[in-house]
């Protein structure tokens, strides 16, 4: 097919800028139009970063336009969680075998670098430029200019990779009259807490590490940054006896976190004004369908499946959509006829998967990481694979490190792998025997 098209993407996001650079390489004339101004020249709002956690799926994505190693510059190896319990206790628990390691990134940071290369690449970026309106029939995208100006840019594909909050999604479901639309808010929301470095940039917490202070109802994680510090993000009820709506003076936010984080307020002097400066910001499940419109129109990343962060693997999954949309332009020859409904038939299953996985893994970090049943589980199936890796593979391990599983599969082996480990830790005396011969000849038998 030929390739003299013009790719019109909007959003110039982590996902939008791989995207360009994966189309620029093909031979495509690529546009990216983003509603915020250029945040490589903008101060960035504090509060709203959310560390991210790169995994091998996302790693491949960039390994596969020959950027992984640029990237890795800017990113942290966390080798497992290191979990802060309410009595003061530590425990360590590893991500995977020796080796595996996700990696904590800013997003900042990563978007910036993206944007740098796809600029490289001759991608033309146009920054607060907001998607207003679309013309399906002539093909063109109406946008308002920083000052108000109305401009028209044409398009032969137009990608919606403008995040959660889709304008490009929202000009195609209001003119589709057989679209579906769900959106769902978890009941917490989230607030940064900078945890800053020490004398001289040291890290006051185990740098590799991916920090967890479970407590049941609500949690606190701290991910590693370049220079020493820490981001630490509050998920924390909106509601009810414990929640933000109660923390409304800096002396109830002193008496909360002394009560429940002292270790906390030992990191943070300033804890309290960060609190009322950070915004709170809320947690949404997307899901829709159909993503595309013929041959000329896909959504794609959080505009096609917003997910909570509980897995880590938001940014991993819409990276993993560049791949997949990647491998079926070489497939298809660049026959978008054949490409968008054959993308959007592999990748929608495998988002749903994913949201679901991610909102089990939210009530798992929150609850589970601090009973020590749970973690004796953990033990039992690391366990299992190390003896029996063509048998058993966790979970976290089916979805982090192992990117030729599909989300889709490993929600499906994960949910027949529960209910074996439930009835596992239902036998008595397991916290004696989970190393005998009677307890793995039970699990293998019930594998089958």
């Amino acid at each position: 097919m030929e390739k003299d098209k013009h790719v019109l993407i909007a959003g110039a996001g982590l996902v939008g800028s791989l995207l360009s650079i994966y189309l620029s390489r093909r031979g495509y004339r690529v546009t990216l139009y983003e509603r915020r101004g250029d945040m490589r020249r903008e101060e960035v709002q504090a509060g709203r970063s959310i560390n991210l956690a790169l995994s091998d799926r996302g790693i491949r994505a960039l390994q596969e336009v020959g950027i992984a190693e640029t990237v890795q510059t800017i990113a942290i190896p966390m080798h497992g969680r290191d979990i802060h319990t309410a009595d003061g206790k530590r425990a360590f628990q590893p991500y995977g075998r020796e080796g595996q390691y996700i990696n904590s990134v800013s997003r900042g940071e990563l978007n910036k670098k993206l944007m740098d290369l796809a600029e490289a690449e001759g991608v033309e970026l146009y920054f607060n430029h907001r998607c207003q309106e679309v013309d399906w029939e002539n093909k063109l995208v109406q946008f308002e200019s920083e000052d108000a100006a109305i401009e028209i840019a044409s398009f032969d594909i137009f990608l919606g990779a403008d995040g959660a909050y889709s304008a490009a999604r929202m000009q195609h479901m209001t003119q589709h009259h057989l679209f579906d639309y769900q959106q769902f808010y978890i009941d917490c929301g989230y607030k940064e807490i900078a945890i800053p470095a020490g004398t001289g940039g040291t890290f006051l917490l185990e740098k590799n590490a991916l920090h967890i202070w479970p407590r049941k109802d609500y949690m606190l994680i701290a991910l590693p940054n370049l220079d020493g510090s820490f981001t630490g993000t509050l998920f924390f009820p909106f509601s009810g006896d414990t929640s933000f709506e109660q923390l409304t003076t800096p002396e109830a936010v002193a008496q909360f976190f002394g009560e429940k984080f002292p270790e906390v307020v030992e990191l943070v002097p300033d804890l309290t004004e960060q609190f009322f400066h950070n915004p709170t910001s809320s947690l949404v499940t997307v899901k829709c369908f159909p993503w595309i419109r013929e041959d000329y129109f896909s959504l794609i990343g959080d505009a096609a499946h917003a997910i909570v962060p509980f897995f880590g693997q938001g940014m991993n999954c819409g990276f993993e959509d560049c791949v997949v949309l990647n491998q079926l332009l070489d497939q298809y020859d660049d026959n978008w006829e054949e490409v968008l409904p054959a993308f959007q038939l592999s990748r929608k299953i495998d988002a749903d998967a994913i949201a679901e996985l991610a909102l089990n893994n939210f009530i798992e970090m929150r609850e589970r990481t601090a009973d020590p049943k749970f973690l004796l589980q953990k033990k039992i199936e690391a366990r299992l694979h190390e003896k029996y890796p063509d048998k058993w593979v966790p979970a976290y391990t089916q979805v982090t490190f192992s990117p030729d599983i599909r989300y889709s599969d490993a929600l499906r082996n994960a949910q027949r792998q529960e209910a074996i480990m439930q009835e596992v830790m239902s036998m008595p005396g397991i916290e004696i025997s989970w190393q005998s011969e009677e307890v793995e000849e039970k699990i293998l038998e019930m594998i089958g």
